[in-house]
């Protein structure tokens, strides 16, 4: 099992939790912690064990956003010797963590435990479902910070709780309650504190115990890229070509077979080895 150093990474069973382990900074966001994220979802996805991830925070917050020990230089994107990096090679780190995530073969659950601020609450967006505790707080303070979105927020934000509420949470800046979240539609749940890892291991447990790996990962897929296609028929000729290519595999038998007998099923196609030939379907987006 790897060792991070800001990062806990834990399999129970088929749940993966991984987590953001700061506690004496709030689990303050570094580059440390953006290159051991970025590996835990490598190691997830090469793991057919691992049936969903669970994400939270160590201690009293999930995560306080970026580190700002380096004061009024944190987001000045120099190198050691005070050169300016080109533009053209700067990379968002919140960014590189999100399209991480977005990538996933594995659902991702976000158990936020406690305040979530800038980058640690953007980098929930790209996780499928998102569940709180109801002391979290939540924060788009970019603009009081003289920022703006990242971590590919400016698309993620307005597909989850649409354009309105996402303008206003940005505009403002403020910080607001785990109640207003709701509301919002950013979580799907808010649970007391000592009960929210409980609700997401359900939530993973119940993906994990019932369904073929490889359907949830190729869906997963399927529902966000869509996101920005043109019309439906994009869809209708994805979905078509796929459940013609699925109908014929042991998933899809054994999904029929086990319902017929009434039995539960045992899925035996895995995401390292069975995704089939139309995955992936998209041309992988350079940074240019």
């Amino acid at each position: 099992m790897p060792s991070y150093q800001e990062i806990l990474y834990e399999v129970d069973g088929p749940v993966l939790t991984i987590t953001l382990n700061r506690p004496d900074k709030l689990n303050a966001f570094t580059f440390t912690m953006m290159n051991e994220l970025i590996d835990a979802f490598d190691q997830a996805d090469e793991d057919d064990g691992v049936r969903a991830v669970i994400v939270t925070g160590a201690g009293r917050g999930f995560c306080a956003g970026a580190d700002l020990a380096a004061g009024d230089g944190t987001f000045d994107y120099r190198d050691t010797s005070g050169r300016e990096a080109r533009l053209e090679d700067a990379r968002d780190g919140g960014g590189l963590v999100a399209l991480r995530i977005f990538e996933s073969k594995k659902p991702v659950i976000a158990a936020v435990n406690g305040p979530a601020v800038g980058v640690g609450v953007t980098m929930t967006l790209p996780m499928d479902v998102r569940l709180a505790s109801d002391q979290a707080r939540f924060g788009f303070v970019f603009a009081r910070r003289g920022l703006v979105p990242e971590a590919a927020s400016s698309w993620f934000l307005p597909r989850v709780v649409g354009i309105s509420q996402a303008m206003e949470w940005v505009m403002t800046g403020r910080v607001f309650p785990a109640e207003e979240a709701l509301a919002g539609r950013l979580v799907r749940s808010l649970h007391a504190p000592d009960q929210l890892l409980p609700a997401a291991r359900a939530l993973a447990l119940e993906i994990a115990e019932n369904t073929s790996p490889t359907s949830v990962a190729l869906s997963r897929h399927m529902l966000w890229r869509m996101l920005g296609a043109d019309h439906p028929m994009e869809a209708h000729k994805l979905d078509s070509r796929i459940i013609w290519e699925r109908g014929r595999t042991a998933d899809a038998r054994e999904g029929v077979m086990s319902f017929l007998e009434k039995r539960p099923a045992e899925f035996p196609m895995t995401v390292t080895a069975d995704m089939g030939s139309f995955f992936p379907w998209w041309d992988e987006r350079r940074f240019e």
